[in-house]
């Protein structure tokens, strides 16, 4: 599993800086959250292939989140797209979709919009997303996605068996007990489990108690780090959360790691931000666009 950020900024994009957007990658998917304004650019300077992401997850409709989904539509239909793009997002992303239609900015393309509500919104055999109503202006969501657990094959305990390589392997890492040669061996004895990674976004907010619920044990954290503790007061009334705020909700979830984004444009060094909540959870980095990490 790989996080590229494509977009660390606030509101306003700065010369380091783009704005909103994180694309996980998982075996054969590659979902975007979020897409701020320029995102299809991103992802060329970053060396991705637009025409690779297989779902889009918005959190809410405010412009520095969304419009750079115009774009990104249009790049997809002229290098021809295969397959349906999956959209996820709050009540009236399909009415946005539908002016962007109306304008003639896709045409050909073949896509599927979901209208979210709190709650699970994906599942298959290998991962599912959930989504948590998040406190601030308009319809807001955090996710979490979580990868299944999965069956190990014991090697060692097969042996006695003589059981090495066969596609009946297949049953035991589904969780069924096998017969071999007339021998019932125990799926609980010849597998263990490996218990699936989390990785919680966090995007815009002020601090709420879903916040916790969204992050608690996540291996890794992506939480929004608009301000600094002096300026809690600016985060409250603009619902935002600081960068103290978010190493609070690391440290109370339990989650492993934090990576603060979204800074404002007032701080052109995040130095004093990653030192503010570095004092509280001390596993936190501040995120730069294209950086790229691995979740293991």
């Amino acid at each position: 599993m790989e996080i590229t950020f494509l977009g660390t900024s606030g509101m306003q994009p700065t010369r380091e800086r783009n704005l909103s957007a994180i694309l996980l990658s998982y075996k054969n998917e590659n979902i975007l959250f979020d897409c701020g304004e320029g995102t299809q650019r991103q992802l060329r300077l970053a060396g991705l292939k637009p025409t690779k992401i297989t779902r889009i997850v918005i959190s809410h409709l405010h412009g520095d989140h969304i419009f750079g989904l115009p774009g990104l539509m249009q790049n997809l239909e002229v290098n021809n797209y295969s397959g349906v793009i999956e959209i996820y997002g709050p009540k009236g992303i399909k009415e946005f979709f539908n002016f962007l239609f109306r304008l003639g900015v896709f045409k050909k393309l073949k896509y599927k919009i979901t209208e979210i509500k709190e709650g699970l919104i994906i599942k298959n055999k290998d991962f599912m997303i959930r989504a948590y109503r998040l406190d601030h202006y308009g319809l807001c969501y955090g996710y979490e996605f979580v990868e299944m657990d999965r069956r190990k094959i014991n090697l060692d305990y097969l042996k006695k068996f003589g059981l090495k390589q066969h596609p009946i392997l297949g049953k035991l890492q589904e969780g069924k007990s096998i017969i071999w040669k007339g021998k019932r061996i125990d799926v609980k004895n010849a597998t263990y489990l490996i218990k699936g990674k989390k990785v919680a976004f966090i995007l815009d907010t002020a601090y709420c108690s879903n916040c916790l619920k969204l992050a608690k044990d996540a291996d890794l954290l992506i939480s929004e780090s608009t301000f600094m503790d002096d300026l809690r007061d600016r985060a409250k009334e603009y619902k935002h959360l600081t960068s103290k705020q978010a190493a609070l909700i690391a440290k109370k979830s339990k989650s492993k790691r934090l990576i603060l984004t979204h800074f404002s444009q007032r701080y052109k060094n995040t130095s004093e931000l990653l030192k503010e909540a570095k004092s509280v959870f001390k596993n936190t980095e501040c995120a730069e666009d294209f950086m790229k990490v691995e979740v293991l």
